[in-house]
């Protein structure tokens, strides 16, 4: 046996030594050209997040986020609770009609469906929902519904639900495929039925990623603009109720100050982005939360 010392990685010929020693430089490359892609992407992200604390945190005090919005634009001061519990409320609301229907969907496509006609024609569905236009589905939504019942805060949401639909599905498919083959069949190995497979097995060792996808579609719902011009109308005051009058929402809160002349308009503009921000924030750190407690990791 050959007692020559291990040069790279326990090479034990020049041959060796210079093919890892190509592998090593190779991988060091392509280490840095992800970190410069990294840093690329992070330098607008890093901009605009501070532009926004620059223009909007000089705003944001208690009473902005409590009081109600001025009747005259030009006023300048607070506030936007309203615009705040408006999105809470749309929002919520969409989650919560869009995401488990979004998973149950999932479900049925990876774990029953697979590739048979009506699997097909889902995923082709959610496909092309996923490329339509937010002010289109706002329109649809405003034709089935709110001319027929008015507008509201569940109007917004369907329309928002709509949109996030399609993403939960594709997310969550593609999430559900990762968990390994061998954790459903040990299960059914044991005796449970497949039913009982996917609630205990698959799903708590998808949540991560099931979660991932779902913040992804509520981090988009609660930045739309167009579907809600169209479905909730325009409030001042604080509505809580989903089935029962107007409402706003600070993305069309935005919007609407933005355009407008007045400085304090502008204002509460960047104040309200600042804290649409925030709240998708705390919405995200919230539930990364509540994950990391019940998921469940794979051996």
């Amino acid at each position: 046996m050959s007692t020559m010392p291990d040069t790279v990685f326990g090479a034990r010929s020049p041959e060796d030594a210079r093919h890892l020693g190509r592998r090593r430089w190779a991988n060091g490359v392509f280490s840095g050209l992800v970190c410069a892609a990294v840093g690329l992407a992070l330098v607008p992200l890093v901009a605009i997040i501070s532009y926004v604390l620059r223009q909007g945190g000089s705003v944001i005090s208690w009473n902005f986020l409590t009081e109600p919005i001025p009747i005259l634009s030009r006023s300048v001061g607070p506030g936007m609770g309203p615009a705040i519990v408006g999105t809470l409320v749309i929002t919520g609301t969409a989650t919560l009609m869009a995401v488990p229907l979004g998973i149950l969907a999932a479900v049925y496509l990876n774990e029953y469906g697979r590739k048979n006609r009506l699997a097909t024609v889902i995923r082709t569905m959610a496909d092309v929902m996923t490329g339509v236009p937010s002010i289109v589905m706002g329109l649809f939504i405003y034709t089935i519904w709110v001319l027929h019942y008015g507008l509201s805060g569940f109007a917004g949401a369907l329309a928002l639900a709509c949109l996030m639909l399609p993403i939960v599905i594709r997310s969550t498919e593609e999430i559900l495929r990762l968990v390994p083959a061998g954790l459903r069949e040990a299960s059914l190995a044991l005796g449970a039925s497949r039913a009982r497979t996917i609630l205990t097995v698959v799903l708590p060792a998808a949540i991560p990623g099931i979660t991932s996808g779902a913040l992804l579609a509520v981090a988009r719902a609660a930045g739309e603009t167009a579907p809600l011009l169209f479905t909730v109308g325009a409030s001042r005051t604080t509505n809580w109720h989903a089935f029962s009058g107007a409402n706003t929402a600070l993305s069309t809160q935005i919007f609407r100050n933005a355009q407008l002349p007045f400085v304090g308009a502008q204002q509460r503009a960047w104040g309200a982005a600042l804290t649409l921000i925030v709240l998708v924030v705390v919405l995200t750190i919230l539930a990364r939360i509540v994950t990391k407690r019940f998921s469940v990791p794979l051996r």
